[in-house]
């Protein structure tokens, strides 16, 4: 067991803990993927194994990603977050013209070339986003309420990005935005300046909406949420009884029913599977899980002594677990019907490497200033920025 152990010391840095969620969230979705892809396989004509070893698969694909991010010096990502972000904006507006593959009426994928697989830009998007934003709030903290110089580029990106994502997935849009606020709110941005974005971002993305692919969809959904003389949407309804068939300790793994009648069982309402099986102590545990993932990835911002450090763990903690807390909502009954699917658990393809990536960056910040000096041509005082600074 000693060899094991100082392998696990040299090659996974940051926080132990975070790593053992990530893991523990790993096992469950292999285990619940599994159950939940039967009646897939069924109508796929595949053997039953099929998506196990192919989600299986891409798990380990965006462990590796993790493992792989978390080993570069997090000060990297606020210059490759620009990089990403100028492809990420053509990226975008080539899929919802051009090329997208439409699922539901909807232009969110690109198919990649040679391997046949498809992927969201607004993954790439997200990501590069919430980075920048960290970068640009970090750098601009000693003139944040300076409006031309900080807060104009800041809400030209957000306004940018989230605009354009809004015109085919509006729920990706609104989290994304919310997100970008926390984040501000956390760099000391202003209150005044703060409601101006929201105006910005209301305007734009009403435009958005108005203009775009899911406006139906958006209002249909809304309008069944708040209307209780209708009857509950198919998913929702379905989702429910599994729930209530769950019970405190659920029907045990495998022994769903609801996962061969709700649409898409093991990626947007892939919680009430959990709880179908294993019933409320399980649901529980996945909602600590989260928490205990966020609480420890706001750990990292207390320890960081740079803002950018703070800043991007707090921003990407923060979109996992609201895109979680908000899949989760639905599940139960608390949201209208969304596509988001469940962060680490959810079957999925490049969205898991993304993920992975976020993670790996996440523990690259919680590495700790001890273990990076400054980069070459950085000022000391720039790298080593008081800890009250990163959590004003």
């Amino acid at each position: 067991m000693e060899p094991v152990k100082n392998w696990l010391q040299r090659n996974l840095k940051g926080d132990p803990v975070l790593w053992g969620i990530v893991i523990v969230f790993s096992l469950i979705s292999m285990a619940v993927v599994y159950s939940a892809t039967g009646t897939l396989a069924y109508k796929k004509d595949r053997y039953t194994e099929y998506f196990l070893f192919k989600h299986t698969g891409l798990i380990f694909v965006g462990l590796f990603f993790a493992w792989l991010a978390h080993r570069i010096d997090y000060r990297h990502y606020s210059r490759l977050s620009l990089y990403a972000l100028l492809i990420s904006v053509p990226l975008l507006l080539f899929t919802y013209f051009f090329g997208g593959t439409t699922v539901n009426e909807a232009s969110r994928w690109l198919t990649i070339p040679v391997i046949n697989q498809t992927f969201q830009p607004s993954d790439l998007a997200k990501l590069a986003l919430i980075s920048h934003l960290a970068s640009m709030l970090s750098r601009r903290q000693q003139y944040i309420q300076n409006f031309k110089t900080t807060l104009l580029p800041v809400m030209l990106w957000v306004g940018l990005i989230c605009g354009i994502i809004v015109m085919s997935n509006a729920s990706t849009a609104l989290l994304l935005f919310f997100t970008c606020l926390l984040l501000m709110f956390i760099g000391r941005v202003p209150l005044k300046q703060m409601l101006i974005m929201v105006l910005i971002g209301t305007v734009v993305g009403g435009i958005g909406l108005a203009t775009g692919q899911r406006k139906k969809t958006f209002v249909s959904r809304i309008e069944k949420f708040t209307d209780k003389s209708q009857p509950l949407p198919f998913q929702l309804e379905h989702s429910m009884i599994a729930i209530a068939g769950g019970g405190p300790l659920g029907k045990g793994p495998g022994n769903s029913t609801e996962r061969n009648i709700l649409p898409h069982p093991y990626s947007d309402f892939i919680y009430a599977i959990i709880i179908e099986e294993y019933g409320m102590a399980g649901g529980i545990a996945v909602l600590f899980l989260y928490l205990a993932f966020l609480y420890r990835g706001l750990l990292t911002v207390m320890r960081s002594y740079g803002a950018f450090g703070g800043l991007l763990s707090a921003g990407l903690s923060f979109s996992l677990v609201l895109q979680a807390m908000v899949n989760m909502g639905v599940a139960v009954g608390l949201g209208p019907v969304t596509g988001l699917p469940l962060p680490m658990l959810s079957m999925g393809g490049t969205s898991l490497i993304f993920t992975g990536i976020s993670i790996g960056i996440i523990l690259s910040v919680s590495r700790g200033e001890r273990e990076i000096r400054p980069m070459v041509g950085e000022p000391e005082d720039e790298a080593r920025i008081p800890k009250q600074t990163a959590l004003a």
